[in-house]
């Protein structure tokens, strides 16, 4: 017996946020890096990873993925713009500790796996493996934004994001 799947051209509303690694939720505000602590780009968030798979911390489609594959664009079905930047200044890395399972144009769940990192390469290279979760629209599209602090594991539910 075969099963008709529909092909799924726009993601499912879930305002849900997900753990994109095992770790420590932080705030952006205690990020190194000046440009995501003073939320430039956007509000977000942060976490320290203790793990290298790297997970979609939202329902969306991929919108962007950078050529050094080291952050990946998401929007969402409610049209927030999520980017996952994985590592402080690794855009030097031109690439080489990232392995991407996505591309422009799939659609993925939130906690669907989006990369590999390998933290052990970036933290010999004398950078930082911290991971930033950045609403890029938030000016024009975020409503409210909640996100629990702390340990968490990849995949689990740690808040929620609304559009206006």
């Amino acid at each position: 017996m075969f099963k008709m799947f529909k092909k799924q051209s726009e993601p499912e509303l879930d305002n849900t946020l997900y753990a994109p690694t095992d770790g420590t939720i932080i705030n952006l505000a205690d990020v190194s890096d000046p440009v995501f602590a003073q939320e430039v780009m956007g509000k977000g968030f942060a976490i320290q990873p203790t793990s290298d798979a790297v997970s979609s911390p939202v329902a969306g489609k991929v919108t962007m993925v950078a050529e050094t594959k080291h952050a990946v664009g998401l929007t969402m079905s409610n049209g927030l713009e999520v980017l996952v930047h994985m590592g402080i200044d690794t855009v030097e890395m031109n690439g080489t500790p990232f392995n991407l399972d996505v591309k422009v144009g799939d659609i993925v769940a939130g906690g669907a796996p989006l990369a590999n990192m390998d933290r052990d390469a970036i933290i010999n290279a004398k950078l930082e493996d911290t991971i930033m979760i950045i609403i890029t629209n938030t000016a024009d599209k975020l409503d409210n934004l909640n996100v629990t602090l702390g340990l968490t594991t990849n995949g689990a539910p740690i808040g929620t994001v609304a559009a206006k």
